[in-house]
């Protein structure tokens, strides 16, 4: 995991104290050094000093502007070692921590609210929960709205998007474990930030499992059209008549296979973007997919090219923001300082050869979660493991909800392809998995530390027979 770190803030009669905007993966929220040393002190009484990161020195002296700025660095750096480490990070401690941060923050008190959740075909489902409720609550309240079994609730995610112009998503981030979803969306103050609930796996045979239920088939059979629709999977004049054949006969999981065999089925389609590969100033559209990320980059030349880059071949990402103080606003905090994020990701272009490829982009966390969702999904097949899982229950007690069930409704017919899409030609030769004897520090010249990058255990062991 990686925090989103995109502003200080200071506040009058604290004697400059630092406050530590927590990204939460861009969600931003407030917390005081001193409440961030209690949290330490916490888990190094739960977990052990070996275990927990050594918090940095407090300075007793009113600090500069300076020395505030270099202060707010050092907790940021602190919390990011924490969320990265997969014990502290995932613990009770830590992520009542983030919470009671984001409801303090946005200053809402505990109470009942009425939460809407889009699915893909546009169906708003309306779930009654509690402001102080986390993601989990919240997916398990949609999943029972909605009659979906225990077993398949594992397959499915909230996501944070922003409706386009038109009609589209554009993907924000998946919201955390640790997230308030109703905080997270209200405290945006922007009504084209929704919560949609769709699949959270990359395998498509893992379709199968979903498809075994009514109400899973339907929100899979939603998702299909809807990406279809958006042009996120390709498809020609034949395959469309094919498609809408099916749909007429209403041959749910006929349609569903017949997409899986479509370019880019199952991909997560990124905003228009910048690129540094394969030279600097490139324009890019980015898919995630198929455990690999699919560039569409169009080259200073107006040439238009295609390549893939696999999830195994990248032995770590970063993510790094950068602020603009003079700045007009941005995407997350409108009339706020300007926020650049990149995601860059160390690859593995030939058996000897690795070089850093940069993404300049808004959804660079989000990319980053893709990464890190598609390399677990490998370890756990590596494994011999599944992701079918009995969704797990709070032990705090069941939420209050209607006991209404609301039908997934089945989306219009598809409209025609568009005749317009351009043609792509291949970027670069095969890309394929390979092996790595243990992840090492970079000797690139952007090299990073330890607690700043995601190193990728995907990238070690699984297949170099093509290098």
């Amino acid at each position: 995991m990686h925090f989103s770190i995109p502003e200080t803030e200071t506040r009058a009669g604290d004697g400059g104290a630092a406050y530590v905007v927590i990204g939460c993966l861009g969600h931003p929220c407030l917390s005081r050094g001193s409440h961030s040393a209690l949290l330490s002190s916490q888990l190094r009484k739960e977990y052990g000093t070996n275990v927990v990161p050594a918090f940095p020195p407090k300075k007793i002296f009113t600090l500069t502007p300076a020395e505030v700025e270099q202060r707010r660095e050092q907790l940021e750096k602190y919390m990011q070692a924490v969320r990265q480490d997969p014990t502290l990070g995932g613990s009770e401690t830590f992520n009542s921590f983030l919470r009671k941060a984001q409801q303090e923050t946005q200053q809402i008190p505990t109470e009942e609210v009425v939460l809407e959740v889009l699915l893909s075909n546009g169906q708003k489902v309306k779930v009654t929960i509690l402001t102080s409720d986390q993601t989990e609550d919240v997916l398990e309240a949609v999943a029972s709205k909605l009659d979906l079994p225990d077993d398949l609730v594992g397959y499915f995610s909230l996501f944070l998007v922003r409706e386009t112009k038109d009609g589209a998503f554009s993907f924000v981030r998946k919201l955390q474990e640790f997230e308030l979803p109703y905080v997270s969306v209200t405290s945006l103050h922007n009504p084209e930030f929704r919560i949609i609930l769709r699949k959270s796996y990359w395998d498509s045979s893992y379709d199968d499992d979903v498809m075994e239920h009514r109400v899973g088939l339907n929100l899979l059979y939603a998702q299909t059209v809807s990406d279809i629709e958006h042009g996120w999977i390709l498809v020609n004049k034949e395959q469309h008549r094919q498609l809408k054949s099916l749909q007429e006969k209403v041959s749910k999981k006929e349609f569903i296979r017949l997409a899986q065999t479509l370019k880019y089925y199952g991909y997560l389609k990124f905003d228009p973007c910048v690129t540094d590969f394969p030279e600097k100033g490139c324009h890019v559209v980015v898919s995630a997919g198929n455990n690999e990320l699919n560039f569409q980059v169009r080259l200073p030349s107006e040439q238009i090219k295609e390549g893939s880059f696999k999830v195994t071949r990248m032995r770590c990402w970063r993510v790094t923001s950068s602020v603009s103080p003079f700045g007009h606003g941005n995407w997350h905090s409108p009339g706020k300082s300007e926020v650049k994020l990149e995601l860059a990701f160390e690859y593995l272009m030939s058996k000897d050869r690795l070089q850093w490829v940069t993404i300049t982009s808004p959804q660079a966390i989000m990319l980053s979660i893709c990464l890190q969702s598609m390399v677990d999904e490998l370890m756990v097949k590596k494994s011999g493991g599944s992701i079918r899982k009995m969704f797990r229950r709070r032990a705090n007690g069941a939420l209050r909800r209607s006991d209404s069930q609301q039908a997934v409704k089945s989306p219009p017919l598809l409209d025609s392809p568009d005749a317009s899409r351009e043609p792509m030609a291949k970027l670069s030769s095969k890309l394929t998995s390979v092996s790595l004897r243990g992840i090492s520090h970079s000797s690139s010249a952007n090299d990073v530390g330890a607690n700043d990058f995601h190193g990728n255990y995907a990238f070690e062991g699984i297949g170099d027979e093509d290098l």
